[in-house]
């Protein structure tokens, strides 16, 4: 991280605030060392468009001083780079957390970053896992808990997100009584229900995840529990599946929802019904589901093109 932080391009002033900042994220959000890196990248580019925008580099009441059209200036410069509006929006985020914790720790406050606006992002889903991709992710237990019920749960739960397509949110709220119905009644956005048939391998990883469990499972309560009893929380399956990453030498894009996309592309891959697809996902609208498709060609394409390009 030594190294990212030479690219604040700010006086030393600010640049001690940068460092507090990284510090912060590293300690209490855990992050990466890459995500690190890429955060200290997208504030060291702001730093570097305000030295020559200013002239110089900028210092704590520099920053504090900013107006929403200086941001918008930055933004209208990273555009003019070529920069596309998902990548964009994603730089804005890491400045505005970097403004938020200048703020937090009294070093200064810059009232002009909350009128700035993210861009606009065009609707769309990541790339999908291929079927060995996923089925690895969601059977091998290769991240070993000292607690075997742990294991038996983080397996469970990603059997869910894969086999049955659903939004982690929806796995992790259900009861033990839902988890014994076959299909499984999900209630899902916008409080819309459907049923979702659940794969063998999820049922037997169901089944193996409560026998192991040390605390009692009532039909009312949350079926997937935490180490202190409460109800599992999404970040502990979100921190679980970015160590899957690195240890399955798997992308970035590899999320606990892309287990979801990769369920839907994978079921278009063998033939499945686009309206059957729609209803396992509990799209509201066919067109959310065509998505899909434009994902598959697209990477049909880019195929075909390493093969004959």
């Amino acid at each position: 991280m030594s190294e990212a932080l030479t690219l604040f391009n700010f006086a030393s002033d600010a640049s001690t605030v940068a460092q507090s900042w990284l510090s912060t994220l590293k300690s209490e959000r855990r992050l990466s060392a890459k995500t690190l890196e890429a955060y200290a990248r997208d504030l060291g580019q702001f730093g570097c468009f305000l030295k020559d925008y200013q002239a110089a580099a900028a210092s704590k009441a520099d920053l504090a001083a900013l107006t929403a059209s200086d941001f918008r200036s930055f933004m209208a410069k990273r555009r003019n780079d070529g920069i596309e509006s998902r990548s964009l929006a994603r730089q804005l985020s890491a400045i505005r957390s970097f403004f938020r914790h200048a703020e937090r720790s009294g070093d200064f406050k810059c009232p002009a970053i909350t009128a700035v606006r993210a861009p606009k992002i065009a609707h769309s889903v990541p790339r999908p896992l291929t079927e060995e991709q996923s089925s690895r992710m969601a059977t091998e237990n290769i991240l070993e808990h000292t607690e075997a019920w742990i294991n038996a749960r983080d397996q469970a739960v990603l059997c869910l997100l894969y086999g049955c397509g659903l939004r982690i949110s929806e796995a992790l709220g259900l009861s033990v009584k839902q988890a014994e119905e076959n299909p499984l009644v999900i209630t899902g956005k916008g409080g819309k229900t459907r049923l979702v048939p659940i794969m063998p391998a999820a049922v037997e990883a169901i089944a193996n995840y409560r026998k192991l469990a040390p605390m009692p499972l009532l039909a009312s309560q949350a079926l997937f529990r935490g180490a202190k009893g409460g109800a599992l929380s999404p970040r502990i399956i979100q921190l679980l599946v970015e160590r899957l990453r690195g240890a399955l030498n798997l992308p970035d894009t590899a999320t606990p929802h892309a287990l979801r996309h990769s369920f839907a592309s994978h079921l278009l891959d063998n033939g499945a019904d686009l309206r059957v697809i729609q209803d396992l996902l509990g799209h509201a609208s066919l067109s959310s589901t065509q998505i899909y498709t434009e994902v598959n060609r697209k990477h049909l394409l880019e195929q075909y093109s390493k093969a004959f390009g």
